[in-house]
């Protein structure tokens, strides 16, 4: 998949992103709910789960309760919001061209005012990146980098190759992580290391992904299992 497809596969799954951010977790599939959420962070950092808890509100008490967020979708909406809008900033610092420059006093009144507008005007450009503002919504930076991408008129350089491949490589890893949290792509993991081998001291591979029950299967016996237990060995 080119870098314009995967741009462009982002946009389209975010919406999907936003539903599920309501949604109960969803068991059976790779990532974590909000149960499983508090319940690993409870391991690493109890103060911090304890407060996640208190925000929640007794059952028992009058008026409207909030919906309660997936925990896991919300971190993963972030990470990707934030890593293109890095990838937005390192571009535009290198390929974004400067603002045409306002007139000095000493050009003739007419030549000022007619520079003053196309230096305003330029500045003005919707086009532009704008540097130090507060992360935009993830589908408005990969819309920008995708016009990068396929070169669409603006003040703009064109991409060098290792420019390209840089946010190539973002806009996969964003979509990876988008569908591996909504258990939308296939996923397979091999040699998950030494301490999760299987008892014939195979490795261990784990499918999962389209919305499939994830299954693990040992590359040296054979053996199969699944959340339910062994279904062959």
């Amino acid at each position: 998949m080119n870098t314009a497809t995967t741009l462009r596969r982002l946009i389209t799954l975010w919406p999907d992103l936003h539903a599920a951010l309501g949604d109960r977790p969803i068991h059976g599939a790779f990532g974590l709910g909000l149960r499983g959420y508090l319940a690993a962070i409870d391991h690493h950092d109890p103060a911090e789960a304890a407060a996640l808890r208190d925000l929640e509100r007794d059952p028992a008490q009058l008026g409207d309760r909030p919906v309660p967020l997936n925990l896991a979708i919300y971190d993963t909406m972030r990470a990707i919001e934030a890593a293109l809008a890095h990838c937005a900033e390192v571009t535009a610092a290198a390929v974004q061209i400067e603002p045409i420059p306002l007139p000095g006093r000493d050009w003739p009144a007419a030549d000022r005012a007619r520079r003053t507008a196309a230096s305003r005007a330029d500045l003005a450009d919707r086009r532009r990146w704008r540097f130090g503002r507060s992360t935009p919504p993830a589908r408005y930076t990969a819309l920008w980098l995708l016009a990068r991408i396929e070169a669409r008129p603006g003040p703009f350089r064109s991409l060098s190759v290792p420019q390209e491949q840089y946010i190539g490589g973002v806009a996969h890893g964003a979509l990876a992580r988008a569908q591996a949290t909504l258990d939308t792509a296939d996923d397979r993991r091999t040699q998950l290391g030494p301490e999760h081998r299987c008892a014939c001291g195979g490795l261990i591979e784990v499918w999962g992904g389209g919305g499939a029950t994830p299954c693990a299967r040992c590359t040296g016996c054979g053996a199969l299992w699944t959340e339910a237990g062994v279904i062959a060995a």
